[in-house]
């Protein structure tokens, strides 16, 4: 398979909308929390209070990871405004979030912060073996190697 054909799949079967656990960091120390994130045209947006840790965390340190699951994903996060002004946003979000939607989304502290993924790792199984998968989107690489565990 190669990168595109990768890529292509990925996103396929990552489906429109999930929960992740969002890690982000500042002054060498790193947090984690669930976030509900949908996808729009391959990039990940979730939405945020300006007043929590994570707000000031991305606004200072870009760099971040998304984790789903058997899923590792890294990326910029970079902040586009208020989410009720963002029609996709909106549209995506309260289709799979409607309760967030409804309770979050118009606040005025509001904002809403586009992931674009740089790299992709996951395991996955293939007749019961176990194989580690990356595509490397700033480069366009993809691997498929079985995981030694010898």
């Amino acid at each position: 398979m190669n990168y595109e054909e990768s890529i292509t799949r990925f996103w396929q079967e990552f489906g429109a909308g999930r929960t992740m656990v969002l890690s982000a960091s500042l002054n060498d120390i790193v947090t984690s929390r669930m976030m509900s994130v949908v996808i729009i045209e391959r990039c990940f947006y979730f939405q945020t209070d300006t007043l929590s840790r994570k707000y000031s965390q991305l606004t200072e340190n870009p760099h971040a990871a998304l984790c789903s699951d058997n899923v590792q994903i890294e990326g910029i996060c970079r902040e586009t405004g208020h989410p009720i002004d963002d029609p996709a946003f909106c549209e995506a979000y309260q289709k799979a979030f409607p309760g967030s939607f409804t309770r979050y989304t118009s606040l005025k502290n509001e904002r809403l912060f586009r992931f674009e993924p740089s790299f992709i790792e996951r395991w996955l199984y293939i007749d019961g073996d176990p194989f580690i998968e990356t595509i490397d989107i700033t480069s366009k690489k993809y691997t498929l190697r079985k995981y030694d565990v010898n």
